[in-house]
């Protein structure tokens, strides 16, 4: 029967065509990524320098048109500025000590199971050698010139070739099981030297913080009496809690602004969901960044004076994790007057998230958060007198009380 292409079934041409089609649409798939997954990236890249320039350019106005008096609390900005910086660095370089102490131990196992196999490849090499060295090619002779049939000699002489061919992959494999060893303990002894290189520079950060808090600590003894006594003062408290809101106003306009393809629009955050829900629908399901004890109250005055706190005051202990309350990306991270080391995080639709007071800020503005990530360290920051955090809930640059976007279990 003649089996021409045009005389073939019908199901067996559809299939070919499909076939056809989806190898047609992997390729130009393959090909799109290629292309276009680096200029996203670089988009991205181009967006965070955009956005982070913008931003240290709208401090450096609010600098410029804020009210020139000094305040006692200024003298610390510089180096609690720098001890949040160290701080953070050692927290990357022991993330990057973990993986390279996972990374360690995984080439020490793999080197431990090649040379287990390799022990054993090489004790079985030492006998197939003796062997060999007894015998030598003697079978081989010893079947063409004995007296057996024929068929019987050529399949004995088969056999051997089977197992000559055996010994050689084998032998090929024993090849390839010591040159892998031997790139596993080069890899080894780089991450080695990669460790040793990792604490020799977490031992020299160690240096600079120490350094840095020994510092802060002589400020704040040399300003002690005068914070005491600018903490009470009405105008200092205004000027700060008008300064912050000019600072979330300005974001909250910035971010707004309509940009084309840009990351940091509010329809391009993160998932800023919980249980199905947008962020403007998480009243009474969120969690407090730290625990600790409440000590103000949102819109109650503060000690002697007529000012009203903005947000809560969670009094705890120095060092302990502060927690973002919900998906969003960082807008702002760096000390403010009367804040300390401040954290904003933009979780869309004009809703912001006000960390203060903290000793440490683990992130940097343009970090894309989900909600639980550790932001930063409770301290007493920006002069304050108690270790703790302070924490504020905006939208549209106007505070909520955070109370009662917090879950009551």
């Amino acid at each position: 029967m003649r089996r021409q292409f045009g005389a073939m079934p019908v199901g067996y041409c559809a299939l070919h065509l499909l076939r056809y089609r989806v190898f047609l649409f992997l390729s130009v798939f393959c090909l799109l990524s290629s292309v276009l997954c680096p200029a996203a990236y670089a988009d991205e890249q181009d967006d965070l320098k955009i956005l982070r320039e913008r931003i240290i350019a709208m401090q450096r106005e609010m600098d410029k048109t804020s009210e020139s008096r000094s305040e006692a609390a200024d003298a610390l900005r510089e180096s609690e500025r720098a001890i949040s910086d160290s701080n953070r660095k050692l927290a990357e370089l022991a993330e990057r000590q973990r993986a390279a102490d996972i990374k360690l131990g995984k080439l020490q196992a793999q080197e431990k199971k090649l040379n287990a196999n390799l022990s054993g490849q090489q004790a079985l090499l030492g006998k197939l050698l003796y062997q060999h060295y007894l015998g030598g090619k003697q079978e081989y002779l010893k079947l063409l010139l004995s007296n057996q049939n024929p068929n019987q000699v050529t399949r004995d002489l088969q056999y051997y070739q089977y197992i000559a061919r055996n010994r050689a992959i084998w032998l090929s494999t024993l090849r390839e099981d010591l040159t892998a060893l031997n790139e596993v303990s080069n890899a080894t002894r780089e991450q080695h030297t990669e460790l040793a290189s990792l604490r020799t520079e977490q031992a020299a950060q160690k240096g600079i913080l120490d350094k840095e808090q020994q510092t802060r600590q002589r400020m704040l003894g040399n300003i002690s009496k005068q914070l005491h006594r600018q903490r009470r003062e009405i105008g200092r408290l205004q000027r700060d809690e008008s300064r912050l809101a000019q600072l979330v106003e300005k974001l909250t306009r910035m971010l707004v602004q309509p940009k084309s393809n840009s990351l940091f629009r509010n329809d391009h955050l993160p998932d800023n969901r919980f249980d199905g829900k947008p962020f403007s629908q998480l009243k009474g399901k969120l969690t407090l960044p730290v625990r600790g004890a409440v000590t103000n109250r949102f819109n109650t005055p503060r000690p002697d004076s007529t000012v009203r706190w903005k947000g809560l005051f969670l009094r705890t202990s120095s060092g302990q994790a502060v927690k973002a309350i919900a998906a969003g990306q960082v807008v702002f991270a760096d000390w403010l007057r009367g804040f300390g080391n401040l954290l904003i995080i933009d979780h869309g639709k004009s809703y912001m998230s006000l960390y203060g007071n903290n000793e440490t800020l683990y992130k940097q503005v343009g970090d894309v958060l989900h909600g639980g990530d550790i932001i930063a360290t409770v301290g007493n920051s920006g002069g304050n007198e108690d270790f703790g955090l302070y924490f504020e809930l905006r939208h549209k640059s106007k505070p909520l009380d955070p109370i009662k976007w917090m879950a009551t279990k």
